[in-house]
């Protein structure tokens, strides 16, 4: 990847009261596929389609490869937007449905139906394009709106949640194909999902949005490990959330006194630290934490508790445990595979931390 492909500068949207986009500014690179993940009603399919041309915003501006697009119509915008219902019109064959847009190219026929043949074999649906699009599958039904979007042969790639109708297994079969389809063709791809598991499997970069805003951007592993606050770390996975409090500072260490714990030390977070004479909240993965049937030999970052439910999610379990000490509660969890023992609600456990898998949340 090299060069910025997609950038907008302070961009606003009001639709009456809400505030659709505020302020929001961010950079994609040429070749990138890039993720807009955030709950329902945040304004990431708003920032999609004001890319797009689809809406027009109050305030800032948008460029495309280096050129402003004040102005500039939807259509002879270079990109190209892939539809949550796909769009994809009945009562047109496969081929008529993929060459729909290059009519308006003034291609010879010869050079449209190449290039439909072209952009159904990208989608691996060669020899469909007599098929009647109302005899196809839902994922035959995508295939053919990315392959009608990659005629064009747009520079950037739109697609608002082009998988939310999917089932679950057909759903995880067209992620590994899309993402391979991107890295086939090289082009700028944007996504928009509320799916978390599809933004960081997909994409090379995120960007969480809450209320028109953009939290953090990052790789999909620094989202997951290193969320910038206590909203992003409540989206992104599962979390624990303890109360916290800062005793001391240690060299590069933090001594805190967190709930069920006790007194526990941690590296200092590379954005600072809350302030000693206030309470904040501490965050630890449960995948990170370890269950012993016996007390940690020769380690101070334990806690006692007595487990309280067990969930079998397949790949999983997970561990519901009550400290001891009455503090409160807290998840474990545990690859399938590899189970700490055969435990039950009950069972009384030692809980083990990791330092370094804490992550500090200032309020």
């Amino acid at each position: 990847m090299s060069g910025i492909m997609v950038e907008t500068d302070r961009l606003s949207k009001r639709f009456g009261d809400t505030l659709a986009l505020d302020d929001v500014t961010v950079e994609i690179a040429t070749g990138e596929f890039f993720a807009l993940l955030g709950p329902s009603g945040c304004g990431k399919t708003t920032l999609l389609r004001t890319v797009a041309g689809l809406v027009q915003p109050d305030g800032g501006s948008v460029r495309v490869d280096g050129q402003r697009m004040d102005g500039v119509a939807a259509n002879r915008r270079p990109t190209n937007m892939v539809f949550q219902n796909y769009a994809i019109f009945p009562h047109l064959d496969v081929a008529r449905n993929v060459g729909f847009g290059l009519r308006k190219l003034r291609l010879s026929k010869a050079e449209q139906d190449r290039r439909v043949a072209d952009a159904l074999n990208m989608v691996n649906l060669d020899g469909y394009q007599a098929r009647d699009a109302r005899t196809l599958s839902g994922g035959q039904r995508q295939r053919v709106a990315l392959a009608r979007a990659l005629v064009l042969r747009p520079k950037v790639l739109l697609l608002d949640e082009p998988m939310s109708a999917l089932d679950r297994q057909l759903r995880i079969q067209m992620q590994g194909e899309l993402r391979n389809l991107q890295r086939a063709v090289g082009i700028t791809f944007v996504l928009v999902t509320h799916d978390q598991q599809e933004a960081l499997s997909l994409s090379n970069r995120v960007a969480v949005m809450f209320d028109g805003a953009i939290a953090q951007v990052g790789d999909p592993q620094e989202i997951y490990r290193t969320p910038v606050s206590r909203k992003v770390a409540e989206f992104i996975g599962s979390m624990n959330f303890l109360d916290a409090r800062l005793l001391s500072e240690e060299g590069q260490n933090l001594r805190l006194e967190v709930q069920g714990f006790g007194q526990v030390s941690v590296p200092k977070p590379a954005t600072g630290h809350a302030n000693p004479q206030r309470c904040f909240s501490v965050g630890i993965r449960p995948e990170t934490l370890s269950l012993h049937v016996s007390a940690c030999s020769g380690s101070e970052h334990c806690a006692q508790g007595r487990i309280n439910d067990v969930k079998f999610l397949g790949d999983k379990i997970v561990y519901d445990i009550e400290f001891a000490n009455g503090s409160g509660s807290i998840s474990v969890a545990h690859s399938n595979s590899d189970p700490p023992a055969a435990l039950a609600a009950g069972s009384l456990v030692v809980v083990e931390l990791r330092p370094e898998s804490v992550r500090i949340f200032p309020d």
